[in-house]
């Protein structure tokens, strides 16, 4: 084929994938922008191992060009109830999600797991990398804020080969998106459903239980995470495939 033929490369883009509604929802919006998608999933020490499992089947279902599972050790330093034994806190209010940092605040997890995606995109050769922090619907999490997300990204460009090169060489910069982090739980649901993507692959349950079917898990249905997805379908109207234990 002629050179001017050529389909142009796509832009590659790492994209952290937990296996929740979020960041598969994130994902398809990567690969609607037109990224080569590359996904980056977390094994940090969590209580529950279904999330990992629920990444490899959204990663399957989304058609991405790798899927890399890294294994850390958060739990060595506890302060979480998704890393240690601490209870999960369920049936709060709307108002006592917002008051506070809840005790499934995983300290620093963001900026370990943007650390890690960094490392990869520039091994990738990759500008892009997309996270699916949501700020308005649940903003307990001092991570989760825009102005994370910003200082971040800032910090992205100052210490690593690529940041530098932009600046001295013209080369694009590194870019850290974070699509949903405006938007409410329901619209990031009917964006999901706009872009074909399968909630029922997903996990959020911050205290999932077996399923009944003996294989695999369900949703506890009253974490904070439980009860911001029901509410998210709810609002938009969307059939929830969700498999809820209440």
């Amino acid at each position: 084929m002629p050179p001017e033929h050529k389909a142009a490369a796509k832009a590659k883009a790492v994209v952290l994938l937990s296996g929740g509604l979020d960041s598969a929802v994130s994902l398809a919006i990567a690969a609607s922008e037109g990224f080569e998608t590359h996904a980056l999933t977390i094994r940090y020490g969590q209580r529950h191992q279904a999330e990992i499992a629920a990444a490899a089947r959204v990663a399957g279902q989304r058609g991405v060009v790798g899927h890399d599972v890294v294994d850390i050790d958060l739990a060595a330093f506890g302060g979480s109830a998704l890393t240690g034994g601490a209870e999960v806190p369920k049936d709060r209010s709307a108002a006592d999600m917002a008051a506070g940092i809840p005790v499934t605040y995983v300290p620093a997890r963001n900026t370990v797991f943007l650390a890690l995606a960094l490392a990869r995109a520039e091994t990738l050769g990759a500008r892009d990398i997309f996270i699916g922090v949501n700020a308005l619907d649940y903003s307990g999490y001092p991570d989760c804020r825009p102005e994370y997300v910003a200082a971040f990204e800032a910090l992205a460009n100052l210490a690593t080969k690529a940041g530098v090169e932009a600046t001295t060489e013209g080369k694009p910069r590194i870019r850290l998106h974070a699509p949903l982090i405006a938007l409410t739980k329901a619209e990031i649901v009917k964006k999901g459903a706009e872009l074909g993507v399968d909630f029922g692959v997903t996990l959020s349950c911050y205290d999932p239980r077996p399923a009944r079917s003996g294989k695999g898990v369900r949703h506890c249905g009253r974490c904070d995470a439980c009860l911001l997805r029901k509410k998210g379908f709810a609002e938009a109207g969307i059939a929830d495939p969700t498999d809820y234990e209440a």
